[in-house]
């Protein structure tokens, strides 16, 4: 079977993958701001944070929830 027969070849599929939009990426940076201050984060301790660092804290939440606990053992 030749290459210009084969489903694959045929198929019109994007050859890149498509651009993140600034709309999109804001929409994620809001929502994993408002799940850090679900978690109990302080406000103006999110509102100061970078948004890698916001990020990196909502993929660990169990550090959150230590750090959150040692401030509150204070």
């Amino acid at each position: 079977m030749s290459l210009q027969s084969h489903d694959a070849v045929k198929n019109k599929k994007h050859m890149r993958r498509p651009k993140k939009s600034q709309a999109e990426r804001a929409q994620r940076q809001k929502v994993q701001k408002n799940r850090l201050l679900a978690m109990g984060y302080p406000k103006e301790k999110v509102d100061k944070m970078s948004p890698l660092e916001i990020r990196n804290k909502v993929v660990r939440p169990a550090e959150v929830a230590k750090e959150l606990a040692a401030e509150a053992a204070k």
